[in-house]
């Protein structure tokens, strides 16, 4: 990545996250929706020299920093352009959520690829899609596990970070977008991905 693009894409996560933390609707929910960001950009950080990664799966990342930031600002329930969408299509909740979980299988799917590929992990295309899906549903169903085990802990103050919304299948459905959000990336930018891999290994 130029320094001109790490430029950019350091303003608008910082920009994003600075916004996100001013008045959030529920502290607890802004720390635990951030909190992923956070942690993804120390790694990287400490990645970028012996690890660097394409412009694509860097580009991405920033894509699910920001949906998370905007999650952790308003809570997943209460984002107002999907509270309109709601209202103007007579749904009967705000799905937010859902687009965060179907990135939740959109990203990591490209993350995943990258370093399977990269590190000669698995040789097989059929097979690297496979795992590559598998590993986007294990992280959707930790994060579930990690909804839960926060629930327990903080009882009723966790309902914004779950943002069931009344839902009974709402965990199901959940994973149920990673999945589809692992297969629409693996089918829409294997190719372009593929490309920038070989222009990042050349050197």
């Amino acid at each position: 990545m130029s320094n001109s693009l790490r430029t950019l894409w350091l303003f608008i996560f910082f920009t994003t996250l600075v916004w996100s933390g001013i008045h959030p609707k529920d502290s607890l929910t802004w720390l635990l929706e951030v909190l992923p960001a956070l942690v993804g950009f120390v790694v990287l950080v400490a990645t970028r020299r012996n690890f660097p990664l394409t412009g694509l799966t860097y580009l991405l990342i920033l894509l699910h920093c920001v949906i998370l930031m905007v999650g952790g600002h308003y809570t997943y329930a209460e984002v107002p352009l999907f509270d309109w969408i709601r209202d103007w299509f007579e749904l009967e909740r705000n799905n937010y959520d859902k687009v965060g979980h179907f990135i939740q299988g959109f990203v990591p799917a490209i993350i995943a690829r990258e370093i399977l590929i990269r590190n000669a992990i698995i040789s097989g295309r059929g097979w690297l899609s496979f795992i590559v899906v598998c590993i986007c549903l294990a992280i959707s169903a930790f994060y579930e596990l990690l909804e839960w085990w926060v629930a327990i802990m903080t009882g009723d103050s966790a309902e914004a970070f779950l943002g069931t919304q009344g839902y009974v299948w709402d965990t199901q459905s959940d994973m149920m977008y990673a999945l589809v959000g692992a297969i629409v990336a693996l089918a829409l930018l294997s190719k372009v991905h593929d490309r920038q891999i070989k222009r990042v290994t050349r050197f």
